[in-house]
């Protein structure tokens, strides 16, 4: 799958890598069909493939796995669901943003070997996984997917032969591995979150009865009927086991070099989730009135693209006191544009997915906010359609500032040559999506937007918290 057949438009534009979830009962009970509702929690993450793997930590300790290509709803049924048992395991929702769209790449690996079994959940990009992969492989290592996970997956297990624990060969690997994952991985007896340095990709902890989870998501908690208890720090390893939550912080950077993906709190993460104790949907709120603050216009209607333009474009109208309308109908039944195999099939995408409500633009001054712009093929078209439904005016709003860097830690912003902000003005911008006027958030906002937490913006500004690697590492449909 090319970049450049992506379609651009599926709510959005751009797309996370993966979700995680893993739980362990200390009851004894099955876990899977709490993993399914956790990893249906965080679909939104993930469209492409999704699987669950758990064991006995009583019995024989095997684990036992199922996944496969599609949506969480469609890989698991009920009889599958029925021969996962197990009361500790882990599960994955993935979307590619290195590595093919293929069952074999779809997670958790499950890896057999001299000490045990370990399956690993991972979101994120590694940025030096080509150069390890060729260690390993010149050392007799035999690769089974395309995935950055398994290099994770092999150091694990080589670093576990020289040390006593599953914990200490998580903080050898840490040491060797550089770029964004938050990983959760279970053993015989043990559950491990652990998360980059950077903190690039979020991890929480929570509490149901006698049972730990640890989830990509606060929402993945709420709808398992969990308490949240905390974050994962960024660098921190945790581990679950019978006795309680033990935490190594030996990888935390300082504070101020955290580098969280902006773009959890602009478009990926469910709104109902609070990632490092920032409320998703607040900050969509502010992002808006930020916007109406900066780039004011005389309209009479204010309206998102959904679902994430949706609290961005109610911010706009609290600051602005424009009302607030719904002008899109969305098909909620369709699924996300990029799933698609050939650009052909995502071409009528936009109306398959997205109607105009004409009666509530007919005749009006309209501002619509999005989360962004990557290309500009999808925005023109969907300010044509307000046109075409009688909107009189279309003011763009982008609730993020330009693109124009490529991301290397899992969001698959592409290279620069293809983003429509990329060498051009915002005036010769607007004029290609055929908007009206078009401004985005500042640079300087989405600190405060965050309630000052430390953040990535390599991809609006080129300032990147950790060296981009010589070569590509985003897959093969980056280039």
């Amino acid at each position: 799958m090319k970049r450049s057949d992506q379609h651009e438009w599926d709510g959005g534009g751009i797309h996370e890598e993966c979700g995680v979830f893993g739980i362990y009962d200390l009851d004894g009970n099955d876990v899977a069909s709490t993993i399914y509702y956790g990893l249906f929690a965080l679909q939104h993450r993930g469209q492409e493939s999704c699987g669950i793997a758990v064991s006995d930590t009583s019995g024989e300790r095997k684990v036992l796995s199922h996944k496969g290509m599609g949506l969480v709803n469609e890989v698991f049924t009920p009889d599958e669901l029925e021969k996962l048992n197990g009361n500790i395991g882990v599960g994955h929702v993935r979307y590619s943003t290195a590595g093919s769209s293929t069952r074999e790449n779809a997670q958790p690996l499950v890896l057999n070997y001299v000490k045990g079994t370990l399956a690993l959940a991972h979101n994120g990009n590694l940025i030096n996984a080509p150069e390890l992969r060729r260690e390993l492989e010149y050392t007799g290592a035999i690769f089974q997917t395309t995935i950055d996970s398994e290099v994770i997956a092999y150091h694990l297990a080589r670093e576990r032969l020289n040390c006593g624990t599953v914990e200490e060969a998580v903080a050898l690997a840490m040491k060797k591995i550089k770029g964004a994952y938050s990983l959760v991985i279970s053993s015989p007896r043990k559950l491990i979150a652990a998360r980059d340095p950077f903190g690039f990709k979020p991890l929480c902890i929570g509490k149901r009865d006698n049972a730990y989870i640890v989830a990509s998501e606060t929402c993945a908690l709420d709808t398992v009927g969990a308490e949240f208890i905390r974050n994962v720090e960024p660098g921190e390893i945790v581990t679950i086991t019978p006795e309680g939550i033990a935490s190594n912080t030996e990888m935390c950077l300082p504070k101020a070099d955290e580098a969280r993906c902006i773009f959890e709190y602009i478009y990926f993460a469910r709104p109902d989730s609070h990632i490092d104790g920032v409320g998703v949907y607040q900050s969509r709120i502010m992002a808006g009135k930020y916007l109406a603050m900066d780039s004011p216009v005389e309209a009479d209607l204010v309206v998102g693209v959904p679902e994430s333009g949706n609290a961005a474009a109610l911010g706009y109208s609290l600051q602005s006191g424009i009302p607030y309308g719904t002008a899109f109908v969305k098909n909620s039944y369709v699924g996300r544009t990029f799933i698609k195999p050939k650009q052909k099939n995502r071409e009528s995408s936009v109306q398959i997915k997205l109607n105009v409500l004409k009666e509530a633009v007919q005749g009006k001054r309209v501002i619509m906010i999005d989360d962004s712009i990557v290309r500009g093929t999808t925005s023109d078209r969907i300010v044509k359609m307000l046109r075409d439904a009688g909107a009189t005016e279309v003011h763009v709003r982008i609730s993020s500032p330009p693109f124009l860097y490529p991301c290397y830690f899992g969001t698959d912003v592409p290279s620069s040559e293809q983003l429509i902000a990329y060498n051009r003005t915002i005036d010769e911008i607007c004029e290609i999506i055929g908007a009206d006027s078009l401004g985005y958030l500042s640079v300087e906002r989405l600190g405060q937007m965050v309630d000052g937490l430390p953040h990535c913006t390599a991809c609006f500004t080129g300032k990147y918290p950790l060296t981009p690697p010589q070569e590509d590492i985003r897959g093969e449909y980056s280039k």
